[in-house]
């Protein structure tokens, strides 16, 4: 039997009924699929689902999103399960929303404000507070209007540990419905993340300058990502089997089997119906993908459907230009599908089966990457001056000697070299 503290907390965990719509193309598989994410995700919330209610429709309706009648079900479903709220897996319009919970007497929310909820409840730097309060913002600002006071009534501090699903986030003590103070407050975060913005561009200026090449782990939310920085970095990342437990990056120094040196960095998850919003608060954060010179894109061989998951980070990446980056997939969880990650790996060659809780293909894991990062460089053929040892001494500092030979005009060198390095010994190419 859970000891007393695990009962008092579920006996106030909320009720949650959950509503899926399959429009035009959709099957009734793919919205429950998307439906079981959704519970998933409301799980991690913090809050139960005690009913599911599925809808076919070619178009959205424009005032409830699943029609009047429907409501009116929804309604009575809800009042048999006395569910809490109403959890939509597509956002809703201020307008739909305001209409549904004047039918429902109850909560309606959307994906979105789930995801925004569980992203306030994990923010812990500076930074990520201030990303998940401005994408908070943004998203309740436009459903100020026809809801009067409603809003005056959210919590405002990260503690609220009684506030309901899409309430809580890191801020103000109160939202008002002042526009005004709310739009100061976004520009003020605004100012504050550029500031932030700054400060990570001069750090990726000086990773440039050292010439180190950079590499960033990338993934759905939940694949693993942590797991694996802490195997090949021993970086001390919290790791929980939940969904966004990660949001800031953390970067760290690794030596590849080649002798070699780069620098890797997670990421914040990824994730189906990703808030737009999330995006633009985050794109610093999101930054260090996209100024990647390598992501390692890691996938769970257990999800139900892995090359969804693949599509939607690809999806994301492309939002912030880090689709232009060379990507080395990598199938995780091996220890828990060994049977579905080697016939994923067999789908996209090039790609290594790994387990990052068992450190099972780690190896080739490294040896994978050593190979696409020399491959990101040029082999350069020199000839050095005996009398410029200096040269010789960079040419092994910043590359990777492949060869030597001393002849009559000097030091013959073939090396790999990335374009910078290279252009330094222009005058010595043969």
């Amino acid at each position: 039997m859970p000891p007393p503290s695990q009962l008092i907390e579920r006996a106030f965990r909320e009720k949650i009924v959950l509503v899926g719509v399959a429009l035009g193309q959709k099957t009734s598989d793919d919205v429950e699929e998307s439906l079981d994410e959704l519970s998933q995700l409301v799980d991690t919330a913090g809050a139960d689902e005690v009913a599911r209610v599925v809808q076919r429709r070619d178009t959205p309706d424009p005032a409830f999103y699943v029609g009047k009648g429907k409501a009116e079900e929804l309604r009575e479903v809800s009042l048999e399960v006395d569910s809490d709220t109403v959890v939509f897996d597509d956002e809703l319009t201020p307008a739909q929303q305001y209409n549904l919970e004047k039918v429902l007497g109850r909560t309606a929310i959307d994906r979105t404000a789930v995801i925004l909820d569980i992203f306030a409840q994990n923010a812990a730097s500076q930074e990520g507070k201030a990303q998940v309060e401005l994408a908070l913002l943004r998203y309740r600002l436009p459903r100020l209007r026809g809801r009067g006071k409603a809003l005056s009534q959210q919590a405002g501090g990260m503690s609220a540990g009684g506030a309901r699903i899409g309430t809580r986030g890191p801020g103000e003590t109160q939202l008002e419905v002042d526009r005004r103070r709310i739009q100061r407050r976004i520009t003020k975060l605004e100012g504050e993340l550029k500031d932030i913005a700054r400060h990570r561009d001069t750090q990726r200026k000086a990773r440039h300058r050292s010439r180190l090449a950079h590499v960033a782990i990338v993934g759905y939310t939940n694949a693993g990502k942590s797991t694996l920085l802490n195997v090949l970095t021993d970086a001390g990342v919290l790791v929980e089997d939940r969904l966004f437990a990660t949001l800031d990056a953390t970067t760290r120094r690794l030596q590849l089997p080649g002798g070699e040196s780069v620098l890797v960095s997670d990421t914040v998850g990824f994730i189906r119906k990703l808030p737009h919003g999330l995006v633009e608060a985050f794109k610093s954060t999101l930054a260090v993908a996209a100024d990647a010179d390598l992501l390692i894109h890691l996938v769970d061989s257990s999800a139900p459907n892995p090359g969804e998951q693949i599509q939607a980070v690809r999806d994301v990446l492309t939002e912030i230009g880090g689709d232009r980056v060379p990507e080395l997939l990598a199938f995780n969880k091996a220890d828990r599908a060994s049977e579905a990650a080697k016939l994923l790996s067999e789908r996209h060659p090039g790609s290594v089966v790994v387990s990052a809780r068992t450190g099972e293909g780690i190896e080739e894991l490294l040896r994978a990457v050593s190979d696409r990062i020399r491959a990101l460089t040029d082999i350069v053929e020199l000839v050095l001056p005996y009398d410029r040892g200096d040269l010789l001494a960079a040419v092994h500092r910043e590359g990777e000697v492949l060869s030597e030979a001393h002849e009559e005009g000097g030091v013959r060198v073939r090396a790999r070299l990335d374009a910078a390095s290279a252009a330094r010994f222009t005058g010595f190419r043969t």
